[in-house]
């Protein structure tokens, strides 16, 4: 879903179209899948990924269909990408977005709220989307983003301040409103 800088949609393209040298502001999302030991889920891009192919990023992110509210793409996504069933899906930064070029010029341009997701379930990842998988606690990970002892996505790196500002333990982060999220979004969500 395309939209524009106000988050409205304006439109829609196949993903393949629009992730390139120009790629249009889009509707994402982002997820980080906690067990209830409070670690966080990291993924490494598989290998063959446009984007960011090998860096090791978030537990998930993707692109909810023309439609689909966002809380349903992180479940979806999260089922075929790791085989995960959901517990809990808590909308935590809902106008986040950015804009990263790649080193061969690929640009990601999303708008992309951040859910935290919990789950009891264990992870089995679908080797067309995830290379390996890594369980860490969370404070470990915020503190080897902070010191860049841990290589991660830009859109990541960009996340982690916001979320550990919601406090050290991630089970316990206030949720946010879904009134916040962006327009298409909130239409979505509203949609039966």
């Amino acid at each position: 879903m395309l939209v524009d800088g106000q988050g409205h949609a304006i439109g829609t393209a196949s993903k393949t179209a629009v992730h390139g040298e120009r790629t249009p502001l889009h509707l994402a999302f982002s997820s980080y899948v906690f067990d209830h030991d409070g670690r966080v889920l990291l993924t490494r891009r598989a290998a063959h990924k446009l984007t960011w192919p090998g860096v090791w990023t978030n537990s998930c992110c993707g692109h909810p269909l023309p439609g689909e509210s966002l809380e349903h793409a992180v479940g979806r996504r999260l089922s075929y990408e790791l085989g995960l069933t959901v517990e809990r899906v808590d909308l935590m930064l809902p106008g986040f977005a950015y804009r990263a070029v790649m080193g061969n010029g690929i640009v990601e341009h999303e708008l992309c709220p951040v859910y935290r997701v919990t789950v009891s379930t264990p992870a089995t990842p679908n080797p067309d989307e995830v290379g390996e998988i890594l369980w860490m606690p969370w404070a470990e990970f915020v503190a080897g983003v902070r010191s860049d002892l841990l290589a991660i996505s830009p859109w990541c790196k960009e996340q982690i301040p916001l979320l550990a500002d919601l406090g050290p333990d991630p089970l316990r982060w206030p949720g946010a409103s879904a009134d916040d999220l962006p327009p298409a979004a909130r239409a979505a969500r509203e949609t039966p």
